[in-house]
């Protein structure tokens, strides 16, 4: 089926002509939201809306009582909303920082409760890890989240079927937003990435934890502010995903 969707693609490029499927191929460029429209894959989000000047600053894998506390209070000195995607078994161990990020308006998402890549175990332990997490979650803020990211990005049919299911969405992050900032690349490469390749839409990807000392805290330092002195708005992944308008995106099919 996937192959058959790609054919066609080309074909309706092909007769749209040269000029209009230059335009098409650049808006899945700069917007991965076409490309899951035509093909159905209305699942994943990688971006929101690319004519708002809104970002989504997004932190994986705490919470953590060293590193989240620290992130939350330069959050909140420049009056910035993210989204936190967290560990199912770090929210049991670590409750108090994932209340602190519910009771200062952050958003919270699930990202398995063991850091598992769902590409790599059977479904019966993908279905486990997401509704343990679900549980722990509930279990402190009594809130289920309604947004999943898959570590490493992987997704499968399963896990499709199963965000479905429970009426949630998988989200991942841009192509140019992916800091690597557990490898520890350094302070200024973490915010270079960010800054010099940042756009309209874009959901940032960073950590909240690392299994060594984090750089990510001192390069939110340079990120935020500059952010800010660029007019960026900065806003939750589900209002990023409420922002999103695909009739725009259409236009330029039907135009």
């Amino acid at each position: 089926m996937k192959n058959i969707k790609i054919v066609l693609i080309i074909i309706m490029l092909m007769l749209m002509g040269y000029q209009s499927g230059i335009i098409i191929v650049n808006s899945i460029k700069t917007n991965g939201s076409l490309l899951n429209r035509i093909s159905d894959n209305t699942e994943l989000v990688w971006n929101g809306p690319r004519d708002k000047k809104i970002i989504a600053i997004t932190f994986d894998d705490g919470p953590h009582p060293r590193y989240t506390p620290k992130i939350l209070d330069l959050l909140k000195k420049y009056d910035v909303k993210a989204t936190f995607f967290v560990l199912g078994k770090h929210v049991e161990f670590y409750p108090e920082p994932l209340k602190r990020i519910k009771a200062e308006g952050h958003e919270i998402g699930n990202h398995t409760y063991s850091h598992v890549d769902v590409k790599k175990i059977p479904s019966r332990k993908i279905e486990e890890e997401f509704n343990k997490t679900q549980e722990k979650i509930y279990d402190v803020i009594k809130e289920k989240p309604s947004i999943f990211r898959p570590p490493f990005g992987s997704c499968n049919k399963y896990l499709k079927d199963l965000a479905k299911k429970h009426n949630v969405k998988i989200i991942l992050w841009s192509s140019s937003q992916d800091c690597k900032d557990w490898s520890n690349p350094g302070v200024e490469k973490i915010a270079n990435t960010v800054l010099n390749n940042v756009g309209n839409g874009d959901i940032i990807l960073l950590h909240d934890y690392v299994n060594t000392k984090s750089q990510t805290y001192e390069a939110l330092k340079i990120i935020l502010p500059e952010l800010k002195r660029r007019d960026y708005k900065f806003v939750t992944v589900s209002q990023l995903i409420e922002n999103k308008n695909y009739e725009d995106e259409i236009k330029i099919i039907e135009n």
